[in-house]
């Protein structure tokens, strides 16, 4: 039997804020610069959704452990500089907040410290302030279920009964690992057949979000 939802687990970037394509474009920029020639296409698919310390082995694997930190330093510059210039909310998300009546969190494989940027410069920080979990937290990034049973046990909520928004492939193989019902949004970079799979329902409008958990 699926159980009412009690808890609607947010991933940040892609979901709540449009960072996605930042960080893709940031990533492609840097990938030309130190010597990995990487497609909007190619970042997608290796790093988006995942850690930080993740998609650093990827660097070090290809480029050394001295390149890879480079990376690392310059794509937190970049990005934040980029942040400051023009971040918004994902198309639809604060209407979708303003509708929603459950409790809600965030668990998102950046820092605290880039969510606390992020989200507190769209305005979005103190919907969820004491309620941001990130990978930083626990052993494994996702695709692993780590950061999601984390979430849920620190919202004291069961993970059948939690319902994960994601926008990346590793997000809802992670949101299915814990045994959690996911929808994906695909109104992003991340193509819809990458996000399909059981428990987990496609969509492509943030305005949607409120009627899509109302009906699991």
């Amino acid at each position: 039997m699926i159980k009412p939802t009690e808890l609607v687990i947010f991933d940040c970037d892609g979901v709540l804020v449009d960072s996605e394509r930042i960080a893709a474009r940031v990533q492609v920029a840097l990938g030309a610069r130190l010597g990995w020639p990487l497609t909007e296409d190619e970042v997608v698919a290796r790093f988006i959704g995942r850690s930080h310390a993740a998609i650093r082995e990827q660097i070090a694997e290809r480029l050394g452990e001295e390149t890879a930190a480079v990376w690392a330093e310059s794509f937190e510059e970049l990005h934040r500089e980029a942040v400051d210039a023009g971040l918004a909310p994902v198309d639809g998300l604060p209407e979708a907040l303003d509708a929603l009546t459950l409790p809600t969190c965030v668990a998102s494989s950046g820092s605290h410290d880039k969510m606390r940027h992020t989200l507190g410069r769209t305005g979005l920080y103190e919907r969820f302030a004491g309620r941001v979990y990130s990978a930083s937290e626990v052993a494994h990034g996702k695709p692993a279920p780590d950061l999601f049973l984390h979430a849920a046990r620190r919202m004291g909520v069961d993970p059948a009964a939690c319902v994960v928004v994601e926008d990346s492939r590793p997000g809802v193989l992670a949101a299915r690992a814990a045994g959690m019902r996911s929808l994906g949004y695909a109104g992003g970079l991340t193509p819809a057949g990458l996000l399909e799979g059981p428990g987990t329902t496609v969509f492509h409008d943030m305005r949607e979000l409120p009627a899509l958990i109302a009906g699991l």
